[in-house]
């Protein structure tokens, strides 16, 4: 007999000060390299949370353990009330069906046109749907990311910055409760980049998520942050309202806001 336990989720609550990721103490280390040294925050229910920082300074591995493809060194990882480091299989399966995670690549599938890289997903999440909703679902999702013209293109056929809204759409299709954005702008131009950023702040504001933008884009933080974190070499240097670190007079909080 199935044991249902390892498929059901708590109650998702969704008061304004909730928060739905908790992070304590969390470190990484790959060898004798340590990437991330007891990093600690908190994401709040309907916020964008920006983590800024150089390059090599553990942004990417931090996501990465949020939706537990890596295994941390130590400390704990709470989503949507879950303990993350404690999941089996099956339920971590059933978590991330809730996290859309939008890599730097797009990662779209290309032998697929855009509509069966948008239905893919939504067969494999929401398998209850009949072939009209699921249409409806993905003129909806390519609507709200400007490229309604592009559903029978294959991905060859898109402009990077083409391809990086259809991910999103891709990503925003089955109604994730969390975004995890790793590099959004990363290899766009400023044009580009600019309207990826007002895409993501769209993105939230319609769909009610919680965000973590990983970013060293400082226009993109500009346009999408309700709060900042910055770390360097693998620890919290910093956090709070983006006001604050615009005028603050460390050198490395001003290094980056130039």
């Amino acid at each position: 007999m199935k044991d249902s336990q390892t498929t059901t989720l708590a109650p998702v609550k969704t008061n304004i000060n909730h928060q739905v990721i908790e992070i304590n103490n969390l470190m990484k280390s790959f060898g004798d390299q340590e990437v991330l040294k007891n990093v600690s925050l908190q994401l709040f229910n309907g916020e964008n949370l920006v983590v800024l920082g150089k390059s090599g300074s553990g942004k990417s591995v931090l996501i990465k353990c949020i939706v537990g493809l890596l295994n941390p060194g130590g400390g704990t990882i709470n989503v949507l009330g879950q303990d993350v480091g404690t999941l089996k299989s099956k339920e971590l399966d059933v978590l991330r069906t809730k996290i859309g995670f939008l890599f730097q690549s797009g990662a779209l599938y290309d032998s697929m046109t855009v509509k069966q890289n948008l239905e893919f997903p939504l067969r494999r999440v929401k398998r209850d749907l009949s072939q009209k909703e699921i249409d409806e679902k993905v003129i909806e999702v390519l609507e709200n990311v400007g490229l309604s013209d592009a559903i029978d293109k294959m991905p060859s056929q898109l402009s990077g910055g083409m391809r990086k809204r259809i991910s999103l759409a891709r990503t925003i299709v089955v109604d994730p409760l969390i975004m995890l954005y790793d590099e959004p702008t990363t290899g766009l131009d400023p044009v580009t980049s600019d309207e990826i950023s007002l895409l993501i702040d769209r993105i939230q504001k319609k769909y009610k998520t919680s965000s973590i933008i990983i970013t060293h884009d400082i226009e993109c933080a500009r346009m999408t942050a309700n709060r900042v974190i910055m770390l360097q070499d693998g620890e919290v240097y910093k956090g709070g309202k983006l006001a604050e670190f615009e005028k603050s007079d460390d050198m490395l909080i001003k290094s980056f806001f130039k």
